[in-house]
């Protein structure tokens, strides 16, 4: 088997077991599980390249956006119009190509996949290290008082005092009324002539 003079030796040894596992599947044992096994054959065949998800490759023709379209979901989006045919015409390529790659992505199979529920560490460090135990709430449990019959848990108030609330808001004002400043506003000239 001739190896590629890019690969380093690493990559190289890899690829050789990967061309091996797949190429001799006698090699391959019956404790594979259905899962493995059809993930293997998803693997197997590429069914798409990054060549496909860009638009007019596929052979399937380009979405047309029309000037209109393309103004009004600037407008809807609050982004500015284009200054120029140019700018126009690249902003209408820029949106097809992506409108190719969302088609791309909605014709894929998803028939018996489970939906992606959260991405976290699973683990077992990482499933210790998210758990919460009493030792991490003591500090909240001791907040609390029980209240009642059944003992219920209260939170107690604590008073919170900041710098902030002890800020005089009025002081640079220059003319206050109580806890309130006041702003004086001119008559306009007009006014004057038509109360009279």
């Amino acid at each position: 088997m001739a190896t590629s003079p890019f690969l380093c030796a690493h990559c190289r040894v890899t690829a050789r077991r990967t061309i091996a596992q797949y190429v001799a599947p006698q090699l391959r044992t019956a404790a594979l599980s259905t899962k493995a096994s059809t993930a293997h054959k998803i693997l197997a065949q590429p069914s798409w390249s990054v060549r496909s998800l860009l638009a007019g490759n596929d052979g399937s023709p380009a979405e047309t956006i029309t000037s209109a379209q393309l103004h009004h979901l600037l407008k809807l989006s609050a982004l500015p119009l284009p200054k120029s045919k140019e700018e126009e015409a690249s902003m209408v390529a820029t949106l097809q190509s992506q409108l190719h790659f969302v088609k791309a992505v909605q014709r894929v199979d998803t028939t018996g996949i489970e939906p992606l529920q959260a991405i976290r560490d699973e683990t077992d460090a990482g499933r210790r290290e998210s758990a919460i135990g009493l030792d991490d709430l003591k500090e909240a449990l001791a907040k609390e008082t029980l209240v009642g019959h059944y003992k219920r848990p209260r939170r107690v108030k604590e008073r919170i005092d900041s710098e902030a609330e002890k800020w005089d808001a009025l002081s640079t004002a220059s003319k206050k009324a109580g806890k309130y400043f006041v702003v004086e506003s001119a008559k306009k000239p007009g006014r004057e002539a038509n109360e009279g």
